[in-house]
């Protein structure tokens, strides 16, 4: 892959990822498999961001509650909706319980559905409530979960377009980049996260670390489970499909990592 290609690919994940405003220049599969490879460090950006909000919200007296809504409400902002639309698309064409090619059509509708909206509801709850549970062990636990479960997903999201995983449609954005990302890039990344989990440790202490690696470990098992049913039952994936795992993952990340 030329320094090129990875350049573009790199400011492509950002402006396809996130509000923040890049120059994208070049976009066809192998720059799209280059942006879905570097997806993690938008995820620590992002991350990032969304837990200085938190920080700063329980700075000037916010109360738990108020900073943790106002981090999961930055997490959307500066994704523009993008993973949590998919999120309620994927599972209205779920809950239809209807072929492939029918839920297919369900997903790619403008509206939302019933399913759709439990998910968003319960999906922002359940990181909300997970993100006041961190808050009680002090403000570095909960921006530390937060930034976890940011990268985590986005790692989910360099899985879902690994080797052998195919597209639903033989058009739009799964199409463009399922099987785009190589098995050494997946298992680059799985290292980094362990390494964040050792640095965690050495931070909070052992059993903190130990927790970190198995909230990155379910997360990543979420995603995996999810990208599975989905493949299965819509043939592969979609940008739906994606946006879905990202969000899974994440939340199961700020649940299992606000446990103990």
């Amino acid at each position: 892959m030329s320094p090129g290609t990875t350049s573009a690919g790199l400011r492509l994940a950002f402006g396809m990822l996130s509000v923040i405003p890049v120059r994208v220049e070049r976009v066809d599969r192998p720059v799209a498999g280059r942006a879905m490879a570097c997806a993690p460090l938008v995820g620590l950006v992002l991350g990032g961001l969304a837990a200085g909000v938190l920080a700063l919200a329980e700075r000037a007296g916010t109360g738990a509650l108020t900073a943790a809504a106002l981090a999961v409400g930055t997490l959307a902002l500066l994704t523009r909706g993008l993973h949590l639309d998919g999120l309620a698309d994927t599972a209205d064409g779920l809950g239809s319980a209807r072929p492939a090619p029918d839920a297919l059509r369900i997903m790619k509708a403008s509206d939302i559905g019933p399913f759709g909206v439990l998910s968003l509801l319960f999906l922002v709850l359940v990181e909300t409530g997970a993100l006041v549970r961190l808050q009680h062990d002090g403000p570095a636990p909960a921006a530390a979960g937060l930034v976890l479960a940011a990268v985590t997903g986005r790692v989910a999201l360099s899985v879902a377009c690994g080797p052998g995983v195919p597209s639903a449609r033989p058009e739009g954005l799964g199409a463009m980049v399922a099987g785009t990302v190589g098995r050494g890039v997946l298992v680059a990344w799985s290292l980094v996260l362990l390494g964040a989990a050792g640095l965690y440790g050495v931070l909070q202490g052992p059993i903190e670390a130990l927790r970190a690696f198995g909230a990155a470990t379910a997360g990543l098992a979420a995603g995996a489970l999810l990208l599975r049913h989905t493949t299965r039952r819509f043939g592969g994936i979609t940008g739906d499909v994606l946006g879905a795992v990202v969000e899974v993952c994440g939340c199961v990340v700020l649940v299992v990592v606000s446990t103990g």
